[in-house]
């Protein structure tokens, strides 16, 4: 009999090189995004369109349940917007990124011009969460996890159900690993938030 750890494979993304025979530009990137949103897309710093397939049904439940979780204090707190798996942001790299959940202040939010908001707008944000799933490379999750903060981030959280570690990555390149925490805090960027990770393992 099988176990699911024996039929976890893990899935890399298809990443299509462009340059130099297409240049794309933001708005046509945002287009065929929009034409294909059957797939998760990103574009890496060097112009690379990056495709993953769909997230599964259960890591998609716990990533419900995350975001959820980030509204209610987002929402209490009312100093910044709450961000789930389906947007895009443009990092000063020029990578398009797409985490899991993310946050922003809300005074850095709002001094975007509406046009760009309604895209990938051009800001990293100041909180990141990837969940991992059994299919997940955990080195390219990190790497991205990397890019944040070099882009910006100030705190990042990098959830990982398949080995039930937590790998917290802060401005600074200071990374913590945890093995099987029961909470997270969201420190002094955002006071008084407390992930409860029962429903996310």
């Amino acid at each position: 009999m099988m176990t699911n750890s024996a039929v976890a494979i893990e899935i890399l993304p298809v990443v299509l090189q462009l340059h130099p025979a297409i240049q794309m530009t933001d708005d046509q990137f945002y287009e065929l995004c929009q034409l294909n949103r059957d797939f998760r897309i990103e574009r890496n710093a060097f112009g690379e369109l990056v495709i993953m397939p769909p997230t599964g049904s259960e890591t998609d439940e716990r990533n419900f349940n995350l975001i959820g979780q980030l509204w209610v204090w987002t929402k209490q707190d009312g100093t910044g917007v709450g961000f789930g798996s389906s947007g895009g942001f443009t990092l000063p790299n020029g990578a398009v990124r797409s985490p899991d959940a993310a946050w922003i202040k809300s005074t850095r939010w709002q001094a975007i011009p509406v046009e760009l908001r309604k895209k990938f707008a051009p800001i990293c944000p100041e909180f990141v969460i990837e969940l991992r799933s059994d299919s997940d490379s955990l080195q390219l999750l990190q790497d991205k996890m990397q890019e944040y903060i070099e882009n910006g981030t100030q705190l990042g959280w990098l959830i990982d159900r398949k080995q039930r570690k937590v790998f917290i990555y802060r401005s600074g390149n200071i990374i913590e690993e945890l093995d099987n925490p029961q909470t997270l805090s969201g420190e002094s960027l955002l006071p008084g938030f407390v992930l409860d990770l029962s429903q996310i393992w």
